[in-house]
């Protein structure tokens, strides 16, 4: 069984940073993409960021050059780092990883955390 935990959201005012982690555990082989996907209610899941081992990120236009992923393939971590926030990034923030276990291969998502950046 494969569980993601992710931690670290919370209030900010605009211009203000958060970091967000995400862990996975579990009868782990390997992990391909892992990203950060978030919602904002009433709006469609949208891609944050998302890292390949090895592969440039790629980042949402919205948040380049404010946000950065970091993954520690070693530890099955991920974290994103949020600089400059925005009001307009205020949603929920869910992690995500495309697992390999014994026998099988799946996407797996967190409970997801809140992000609220005021103005």
């Amino acid at each position: 069984q494969v569980q993601l935990v992710e931690s670290g959201g919370g209030l900010v005012q605009a211009g203000g940073s958060l970091r967000l982690s995400c862990a996975a555990s579990g009868s782990i082989v390997t992990i391909n993409t892992m990203g950060w996907y978030r919602q904002a209610p009433g709006k469609q899941r949208e891609l944050v960021a998302a890292i390949i081992s090895g592969i440039t990120p790629n980042y949402a236009d919205s948040v380049k050059g404010r946000f950065t992923i970091f993954r520690d393939n070693a530890k099955n971590t991920m974290s994103l780092q949020m600089n400059s926030l925005k009001p307009e990034d205020t949603a929920v923030y869910y992690c995500y990883a495309d697992i390999r276990s014994y026998g099988s291969r799946s996407a797996y998502w967190g409970q997801g955390t809140q992000v609220t950046v005021s103005s």
